[in-house]
């Protein structure tokens, strides 16, 4: 490891992400997924200021309930539900700032495709194969049921930018890189 940034930073534990329907997003992540549900959390409700303090949220809202997943080799999430006073805002697209996906890597993207479709999951386009150093991926994205940008991908054989020296981005294919 360098000794660049922060001191002692090993690698990504978590993405949390805040779902419209707890229930319906675990049902997503566990039954379609694949995820493992490993424990839950709440209610969180302050009475001052510490969820705009700690959380940069309105100091009213709550924390009706989070839930954290396995799922594969790779980081961990963990799903909150909110409720506020203000509201909650529209998801955005990948072009917003802010604007975010999560990519699975999977074995054979044909048949993970496949089974989305089985599943009436929105799949989105047909299948890119990408060009320059990520020669050698294949992707597609698709949409959670509440509109969250995902992506499935691939590279079984490896990415161009792999058969030259110099650090590798971690991938699921070799977990323990």
């Amino acid at each position: 490891m360098t000794s660049r940034g922060i001191p002692g930073l090993l690698g990504t534990d978590h993405i949390g992400f805040t779902v419209p329907d707890i229930e319906a997003a675990t049902e997503f992540f566990t039954e379609i997924l694949g995820a493992e549900l490993i424990y839950s959390l709440g209610p969180f409700e302050a009475k001052d200021d510490w969820m705009a303090t700690q959380l940069n949220v309105h100091p009213r809202a709550v924390i009706v309930q989070n839930r954290h997943f396995r799922l594969g080799h790779g980081a961990n999430f963990e799903i909150f539900h909110y409720e506020t006073p203000e509201g909650q805002g529209v998801m955005p697209k990948n072009s917003d700032i802010g604007g975010h996906h999560l990519a699975f890597y999977v074995e054979d993207l044909d048949a993970a495709i496949a089974y989305l479709k089985s599943k009436g999951i929105k799949v989105l386009g047909k299948p890119v194969s990408s060009k320059g150093p990520a020669s050698g991926q294949r992707w597609i994205y698709f949409l959670s049921p509440w509109g969250m940008q995902l992506e499935l991908l691939t590279h079984p054989h490896g990415k161009k930018y792999e058969t030259q020296p110099g650090t590798r981005l971690w991938t699921p294919r070799f977990p323990n890189d």
